[in-house]
């Protein structure tokens, strides 16, 4: 599949560091652009609406509603693709394992493990 433009990623996670974080990783590179962030759920999804990224990524452990109930929103009323960031998504965990069963294309751990948020980049181009 041939794309014109850069991915268009939004993130989605309560900790206002881990967005910059995150927002600041993924602007660097050339061929992701993060078209905007959202610290719970419930913002997320008028972003979604409004921004239309091409991927979504989600924090498991949110205020308001928790990432695993969004995701199942997100793929019942607007399917995108989603990679996971949380403490709780060790490759080989419940959560993790929950995460993939409910639609999202990838879980990463944060932060450390042996697939961190270090590996975003690699894992949103595959």
């Amino acid at each position: 599949m041939t794309r014109n433009g850069p991915i268009r990623v939004l993130v989605v996670d309560d900790s206002a560091i881990v967005r910059k974080v995150l927002s600041t990783i993924l602007g660097a590179e050339t061929d992701i652009e993060v078209v905007g962030t959202a610290p719970d759920p419930y913002i997320a999804r008028d972003r979604i609406l409004s921004l239309k990224p091409d991927v979504l990524t989600l924090d498991i452990e949110m205020p308001r509603m928790d990432g695993l109930t969004f995701l199942d929103r997100i793929m019942r009323f607007h399917p995108l693709p989603v990679i996971v960031i949380s403490s709780l998504a060790q490759s080989s965990t419940k959560a993790a394992m929950e995460a993939l069963s409910r639609g999202a294309v990838d879980v990463l751990a944060k932060p450390g493990g042996p697939y961190s948020v270090g590996d975003l980049k690699e894992r949103s181009e595959e």
